[in-house]
């Protein structure tokens, strides 16, 4: 049962690149994320008084790093991925995406002193190439005349937010549950999403919203972060780290096949190749760190 969660966890977190495709035809970036995370953030409550029994509060030291989980995590993070949605393909954003593993590695690396060992480093530039080729559409030197869209940079801005976010976690996910930190997230990073969603006509955009963008916000809201943060982090505790950190992988798998049916995305041999690249490359990251 554990292996089939973790499998319909990286099915949902492939969709969202969909999900979030289709919102960001009708809902400016700060509106489609605060409505994201607000119907998260209760989702997350519901699951964690069920799972866990009641939400621990945390202690006043916790707060400043809690809120900066909202901002990094929730708050840029999605801001930079409904931005990016707009122009990037679901397929290629999430091949971009697939460098989070590699970037926390590099954190962990500057911030912690963690050691790089030489798989590792081979496994970074194999990801680094990859992307490469999948932000430059199969042509390199575009990104040496500084031809990459806007799009693939916020994309980028994604994977900065998201090793952030992880670094930051270590230390608040010392004193609280995993769960009530994302719980905690969730909420403060909707807090701060209001008043820009607000400017984004936040009120206009829910009071038009189609029946296809509303399923998108509860897919995204829903399956793509409460219950996959749940079943993720259940993974997590039956199988430890290692074991399933490597379904994380299958992500931009799922997101390539669903673009490709939903969205009719067909993949070039360009991203393909770039994102065998990528995807090789994180696997020998994760490999090693964990050896």
């Amino acid at each position: 049962m554990t292996y089939l969660k973790l499998l319909a966890t990286m099915l949902f977190w492939g969709g969202t690149f969909i999900a979030g495709r289709l919102v960001v035809q009708e809902m400016g970036p700060f509106a489609a994320a605060f409505c994201r995370f607000a119907i998260a953030s209760v989702a997350l409550l519901l699951l964690t008084h069920a799972v866990e029994g009641a939400l621990p509060w945390p202690p006043r030291r916790l707060w400043l790093p809690i809120a900066l989980l909202g901002l990094t995590g929730i708050f840029a993070y999605n801001v930079f991925f409904f931005s990016g949605l707009r122009t990037v393909e679901a397929g290629r954003a999430a091949l971009i995406i697939a460098l989070n593993p590699v970037a926390i590695a590099l954190g962990a690396a500057v911030v912690f002193k963690d050691r790089l060992r030489r798989l590792q480093l081979i496994g970074i530039a194999l990801s680094l190439v990859g992307a490469g080729v999948v932000i430059s559409d199969g042509d390199p030197l575009r990104l040496l005349r500084g031809d990459g869209g806007l799009g693939e940079v916020f994309m980028l801005g994604c994977v900065v937010s998201w090793m952030s976010y992880t670094l930051l976690g270590k230390a608040v996910m010392a004193e609280l549950p995993p769960f009530a930190a994302t719980t905690y997230a969730c909420g403060t990073g909707a807090l701060l999403l209001l008043g820009p969603a607000l400017g984004d006509d936040l009120l206009g955009a829910i009071a038009t919203a189609s029946v296809t963008t509303w399923a998108g916000l509860l897919y995204l809201g829903i399956l793509g972060s409460a219950v996959g943060f749940s079943w993720y982090y259940d993974g997590l505790k039956q199988l430890g780290p290692a074991r399933a950190g490597v379904f994380i992988n299958l992500v931009p798998v799922f997101a390539i096949v669903l673009a490709a049916v939903v969205l009719q995305e067909i993949p070039t041999s360009s991203l393909l190749l770039g994102g065998s690249l990528v995807i090789a490359g994180v696997v020998l990251t994760n490999r090693s760190k964990s050896s």
